[in-house]
């Protein structure tokens, strides 16, 4: 893990891969939880018995959202800013999701930073690069391009 002492420092280590955080199962209890927020409940992710016999894999699969939203669960074990007043998620340059994540299937998070911009009210945006990863996957589930702001 990255820790340094305050969001200023963050400038100094672009270009640093971060990571990998720790594996996380993505159980089929996760995935329809997130159906049940999101109303989507399309077979591929919460009919375990149809998946089964339509599926490749015969499992269901995590909604890519639901991958996505996974990066704020794994990235505080990749850095730590000291001395941050708050962060804020600014959103996404680009998401893909590559590869399917089957219920049971474990993921996690690597980090590259790529970019610091100060704004004119005292944060700096920070995008990075956020691979999340399927283990014995060649490919990764989903690649992002994620901004946050920092204050210090």
């Amino acid at each position: 893990m990255l820790t340094i002492k305050s969001p200023r420092e963050v400038s100094a280590h672009i270009g640093q891969d971060l990571g990998p955080s720790e594996w996380l199962t993505v159980t089929q209890e996760m995935i329809d939880t997130f159906a049940e927020a999101t109303g989507d409940h399309q077979w591929i992710h919460v009919d375990a018995e149809r998946a089964k016999r339509e599926m490749p894999g015969g499992k269901t699969i995590a909604h890519g959202y639901l991958t996505l939203s996974l990066i704020p669960r794994l990235r505080p074990q990749l850095m730590k800013v000291e001395n941050q007043k708050r962060g804020i998620n600014y959103g996404c340059n680009k998401v893909r999701f590559i590869a399917p994540v089957p219920a049971g299937g474990r993921v996690r998070l690597r980090q590259k930073l790529t970019r610091v911009d100060e704004l004119p009210d005292g944060g700096l945006r920070v995008t990075s690069e956020m691979t999340m990863e399927l283990e014995g996957s060649d490919k990764p589930a989903m690649v992002a391009e994620t901004l946050g702001v920092m204050y210090g």
